[in-house]
C-alpha cells in the first residue's frame, strides 16, 4: 500500500512545568521552570550536584484502584497518567483499544529505580527473601512502561518497548509513526517516561556531566549553549501522543494537533558516550529525506541541548552544517532538566504547543552564547511567530540519534 500521512490526535503530559498540555504551553510562554534544589541528596557522599527537575503535586498512587497499578513503579505511573490524558484527548474508546487495530510503542531509560533499589537493598542487606514483594520485578523490568500500559488499557495490537537511553521516547514515536505510515497499525500510542531517583544523578555526576555551580540558585541552571553552563540537570516526567492516519482522523472528526512529516534515526558506531557531529547530521538528513523537505522549509529546531560542555558544541555545529544558515534554535531542557527517556515525547509536545499557539520558546539562562558553538539563531526570548515546520532532535549514549519533523495542519 502507499505510505499514509500520519497525524497526532491526542497529547498527554506530566513534567516539571505542567501536568497537562495547556499548562506546559503557558509555562513555556511565561518562562516558568521546574528546577529545584534537592537537599535530601546531602546523604549521598561525594555527589556534587543538588539540582533536579521534578513532577510535583500529583497523587499517582491514589489515582487508580490499587489492583490496577500494583505492578507499577513511579515511572509506569507517570506513563499511565500521560497516556490516560492522551487517549481521552483523542477520544479513543475501549473497542478501538482492544480490537487489535491499536498498537503501543513506549520508551524509558530503565524501569523503576526506586523499586530496584528497595529490592536490592532488602535482599543484599538481609540475604533473605523475607520482605521482598513478588511484584517488584514487574516495576523495575526494562519494559515496565510498555507492558503495564498494554494491560492497563487492554491493547491487543503490536507492543514495542524501547530502551535506548535518552532517545527512548523519540524512537518510540518514530516506531509508531512508521507503523501507521506503512499500514501495520491504524492507531499507535507512543511516548516515554522516566522517574527521579538519586542514582540517575549519581550516574551523571560520576561522569562530571552534572551542573554543580548553581546548587544554591536552581533558577540559573541548566544553561544550554551558554558560555557559563556547567552541565545537565536530571529531570523526570512522561508524555504520550496518539498517532493515526490523516484519513482516519478526518473521517472520525478528530482534533489534529500536528502531522509527523519525517523521522530519522541512526547510530554513530564510534563511542559509547562521546557525541558525533557526523552521526547527528546524518539523523537530521534522514528525517528531511523522509519528509521530502529541503532544510530551508524548517522554521525552528528544538535542540537536544543538555548543557554539557562538548554536547552543545557538537550539536550546534552539526545543526549549522545541515541547515547552512542560522536557523532558529532553542533547548526546552532549560525548563525541565534532562528527562532522559521521556525527553523526546515531552519536547515533541512542547513543539506541538508552539505549532498550534504560534510562538517559539526561548532557551532559559542563555545570556552569552559559547563562542565555540556554531552561528545559529539562538532564541533568547519568546517570539510570537507561526512556525509551520519544527524539527525536534534527541541524541543518546550508545551513539543513538533521532530527529523528528512535525508540521502544522491548518
Amino acid at each position: 500500500m502507499n505510505p499514509r500521512r500520519v497525524v497526532i490526535t491526542g497529547v498527554g503530559i506530566a513534567c516539571p512545568i505542567g501536568h497537562n498540555f495547556s499548562e506546559v504551553g503557558a509555562s513555556l510562554r511565561s518562562g516558568r521552570h521546574g528546577i529545584v534544589a534537592m537537599p535530601e541528596w546531602d546523604r549521598v557522599g561525594e555527589m556534587r550536584t543538588r539540582l533536579a527537575g521534578v513532577v510535583s503535586g500529583l497523587e499517582l498512587e491514589r489515582r487508580w484502584n490499587r489492583k490496577k497499578v500494583r505492578t507499577m513503579g513511579r515511572v509506569a505511573l507517570l506513563a499511565a497518567y500521560s497516556a490516560e490524558q492522551a487517549l481521552a484527548d483523542a477520544k479513543l474508546d475501549e473497542e478501538t483499544l482492544g480490537s487489535g487495530v491499536t498498537g503501543l510503542s513506549f520508551g524509558s531509560n530503565s524501569g523503576s529505580s526506586e523499586a530496584l533499589a528497595e529490592f536490592c537493598t532488602t535482599l543484599l542487606t538481609t540475604m533473605s527473601m523475607k520482605g521482598l514483594q513478588s511484584t517488584s520485578y514487574l516495576k523495575f523490568m526494562p519494559h515496565t512502561c510498555a507492558a503495564n500500559l498494554a494491560q492497563f488499557f487492554g491493547i491487543r495490537g503490536r507492543v514495542v518497548p524501547v530502551t535506548s537511553a535518552c532517545a527512548s521516547g523519540a524512537q518510540a514515536i518514530g516506531t509508531a509513526y512508521e507503523a501507521v505510515k506503512y499500514g501495520l497499525q491504524d492507531v499507535m500510542i507512543a511516548g516515554g517516561a522516566d522517574e527521579m531517583h538519586y542514582t540517575t544523578a549519581v550516574t551523571f555526576d560520576l561522569m562530571f556531566a552534572t551542573s554543580t555551580n548553581y546548587n544554591a540558585r536552581p533558577d540559573l541552571s541548566p544553561r544550554p549553549f551558554d558560555a557559563k553552563r556547567d552541565g545537565l540537570v536530571v529531570g523526570e516526567g512522561a508524555a504520550t501522543v496518539v498517532l493515526e492516519s490523516y484519513e482516519r482522523a478526518r473521517e472520525r472528526g478528530a482534533t489534529i494537533y500536528a502531522e509527523v512529516l519525517g523521522y530519522g534515526t541512526n547510530c554513530d558506531g564510534l563511542h559509547i558516550t562521546a557525541p558525533s557531529e557526523q552521526g547527528m547530521r546524518e539523523a537530521m538528513h534522514r528525517s528531511l529525506r523522509d519528509a521530502g523537505l529541503a532544510p530551508d522549509r524548517v522554521d525552528y529546531v528544538n535542540a537536544h541541548g543538555t548543557a554539557t560542555d562538548i554536547g552543545d558544541v557538537a550539536e550546534s555545529n552539526a545543526t549549522r552544517e545541515v541547515f547552512g544558515r542560522p536557523v532558529a534554535v532553542s533547548s526546552t531542557k532549560s525548563y525541565t532538566g534532562h528527562t532522559m527517556g521521556a525527553c523526546g515525547p515531552i519536547e515533541a509536545a512542547f513543539s506541538i504547543a508552539m505549532l498550534r499557539e504560534g510562538f517559539l520558546a526561548p532557551t532559559r539562562n542563555l545570556v552569552e552564547v559559547d563562542p565555540r558553538c556554531a552561528d545559529l539563531d539562538y532564541v533568547r526570548e519568546v517570539r510570537d511567530v507561526r512556525p509551520a515546520v519544527i524539527m525536534s532532535n534527541n541524541f543518546a549514549f550508545g551513539g543513538v540519534n533521532t530527529s523528528l519533523i512535525l508540521g502544522r495542519v491548518d
